[in-house]
Order: structure tokens, then C-alpha cells, then sequence
């Protein structure tokens, strides 16, 4: 039998999953991966005292200097090149699918599992990704970017599982997770971007002009970093109609505003795309999404070497650069996924 290593975070979800998997005899170990310098001193011993309480084996497994290499610093340059990064989704194929997948195996492990919210299916081509039963806590949009290669080795015991589950079955076996508390959204941001992004030393820029996409100056932005586009309601300008933030002029530290039409988009255009199922398998309608928690939308997405290119079939609101696009099936099959390169305002 495969020896399949759980990633545990601390949180109910990945300790419903070393419990899933103990129960169904499968042969377990338990890692925690360290990400952030910070001390984890009490979350370890807590998790070394569950694990040796379930006889399951324990290891730490250090990837802090990794992690900020591959997933902190990205997200600091990507600031300062004026995008709206998406740290989660870029560590799932670096770090937790990658070098955590990796690290589990040269530990023993055939496989990785963890407490994704996430369903595989075996396919032709290899595993396919779908969406997970519980559609407030689906992650299949984190895990998009991640190779398709790598879901070979991966388990998601709670593809079948919805988070008030979760609860009460570790209620009823009277476990308590260490972390006693959930995961935050970007685990390396205690609070605000723009106060991380200080202590980096990046310096976020002073008030400019808001201006229309003819020039005329309407009004004056407090930083560009306090805006994000679309935004309707805050932006302190009184006008004939209201205005939307349609842009970020960073070298002239102008914030571009205009009415509801120019706040619209009829797609998008994305780096090359990280392909989770080939697209001469691809139904004839797909639907896309372009941030997390979002209704995915019916369009004609075209892959060719250097990205996709998302159309949708109406105008909608701009997706933003440095995010994700992420093509589905109508049954919830993961078909690609790629950050955001630009919005197209033409169809």
C-alpha cells in the first residue's frame, strides 16, 4: 500500500483529512510545512501531540526561504509593476504541489494529500480537477495554475465533504485542531496589504489627480493603492454620473476614472495557460472565472502559444490584471488556468 503524507496547516479541514485517511487504513504520515519566520513553536507542538496521540508520524518540513523566493517576493514585484496579485495561487504549484510534494516523497511518500476543497477524476490524459461539493469552500480557482502531472500524486480526501461536516465530525470524536482558528486568506499578511507592503520598504506613492480618459482632472486620490478597479463608491468626486476607477496611471500617479461603460470589458488576455485538461477535449461552451467567490460567466476562450484570449459574450466589469482566469466545464471540471495579462475592451 501507497505511504500518503497530509499536509497539516493547524485547521479542522486538514485534520478531518489525516483522520479520513487513517480510517480508511490507508498508511499515513503528517508533515507541516513552515512558511513564514515567524514562531510556530506552540501550532508544532500541538500538532506533534495530535499526531502521536494517533500514532501517525510527524515531520517539520522547513520551506520558509522558498517560499519567500518563489511566492513573497513575486508578490512585491507584482505591486510595484501595478497588478493585483494572487499569492495562494501561485504557491499551490510552487510550494504546497511542488516543492512540498517533492519533499514528502524523498520522505517516503508515493502521495500528498491535503484539505483542499477539490475533486480528481482519472481521465485519459491523467487526473482532472473539479470542483469540490461545497461550493462556499471550493478551491479548484487556487488550485488552477497547478501542472496537471502533479495531481497524480495528490488525494483530496474532502472532495465530498462541506465544511459544516468537517465541524461536526470532529466534534464527534472530540478533536479539537491546534490552530484554533481558519487559515487566513494570504497567510504571510497579518492585517493590510498596504502595511506589509511598507514594512517591505515599497514605497506606495502620495495623493495624484483623478482624472477622465480625456485628461480633465476631477479630483485628487489619497494613493493609488487605496483604489482597485471598478470601484464605484469612495473615490470623493462629484459628477454629472457616477464614475468608476477604469485604470492606474502609475508614472503620472493618476488615478483614471469614467462612467459605467468605460468600467466594462468584453474579455481578457492571459499569460500562457497552465492546461488541466488538453483543449481538443474541451466542451463547446466553457465558462470562465477571473476572481475567487465569483459566478463563473459563459465566453469563447482561444489558447494559442503565448496565452488565452476570454471573450465574453456582454461587456463586464474589468478583470484585473495580476489575477486569475480560470475556465471551467458546466459540470465543474477545471479545463485552465492563468493570471490575467490585460483586459480587452474590444471584442
Amino acid at each position: 500500500m501507497d505511504k500518503i503524507a497530509i499536509a497539516l496547516s493547524g485547521g479542522a479541514d486538514s485534520l478531518m483529512s489525516l483522520l479520513l485517511l487513517r480510517e480508511a487504513g490507508a498508511e499515513v504520515m503528517a508533515v507541516h510545512a513552515l512558511f513564514l519566520p515567524s514562531s510556530e513553536e506552540a501550532l508544532i507542538k500541538g500538532l506533534g501531540a495530535t499526531c502521536s496521540a494517533l500514532g501517525v508520524p510527524f515531520d517539520v518540513i522547513d520551506l520558509r526561504a522558498e517560499f519567500e523566493e518563489l511566492v513573497v517576493t513575486p508578490f512585491v514585484r507584482a505591486y510595484l509593476d501595478g497588478l493585483t496579485p494572487n499569492p495562494c495561487a501561485a504557491c499551490n504549484p510552487a510550494i504546497k504541489f511542488g516543492l512540498l510534494l517533492d519533499r514528502v516523497r524523498s520522505l517516503g511518500a508515493e502521495r500528498l494529500a491535503t484539505g483542499h476543497y477539490a475533486r480528481l477524476e482519472a481521465r485519459p490524459w491523467g487526473q482532472a480537477l473539479f470542483r469540490g461539493l461545497d461550493p462556499a469552500k471550493d478551491q479548484s480557482y487556487f488550485l488552477s495554475r497547478v501542472p496537471r502531472e502533479r495531481f497524480s500524486r495528490v488525494v483530496f480526501p474532502l472532495a465530498d465533504w462541506t465544511k459544516d461536516r468537517v465541524r461536526l465530525a470532529l466534534a464527534e470524536r472530540g478533536l479539537t485542531p491546534p490552530a484554533g482558528r481558519e487559515s487566513q486568506e494570504v497567510c504571510f499578511i497579518p492585517t493590510d496589504y498596504r502595511d506589509f507592503l511598507r514594512d517591505r520598504g515599497v514605497r506606495l506613492g502620495g495623493p495624484g489627480p483623478i482624472a477622465l480618459a480625456d485628461g480633465r482632472v476631477v479630483g485628487r486620490h489619497e494613493g493609488l493603492w487605496n483604489h482597485t478597479l471598478g470601484q464605484r463608491k469612495g473615490l470623493g468626486v462629484a459628477w454629472s454620473e457616477p464614475l468608476y476607477v477604469t485604470g492606474k496611471d502609475f508614472a503620472g500617479n493618476r488615478l483614471l476614472v469614467g462612467p459605467r461603460p468605460e468600467a466594462m470589458a468584453r474579455g481578457c488576455r492571459t499569460e500562457r495557460p497552465n492546461l488541466l485538461c488538453p483543449p481538443e477535449a474541451w466542451p463547446d461552451e466553457v465558462l470562465v472565472q477571473t476572481i475567487y467567490r465569483q459566478r463563473p460567466e459563459a465566453a469563447r476562450v482561444s489558447v494559442d502559444e503565448g496565452g488565452m484570449t476570454v471573450v465574453f459574450p456582454a461587456p463586464r466589469p474589468i478583470p484585473t490584471p495580476g489575477q486569475v482566469a480560470a475556465v471551467y466545464s458546466a459540470d465543474g471540471q477545471v479545463l485552465a488556468g492563468a493570471v490575467i495579462r490585460e483586459a480587452l475592451h474590444e471584442a
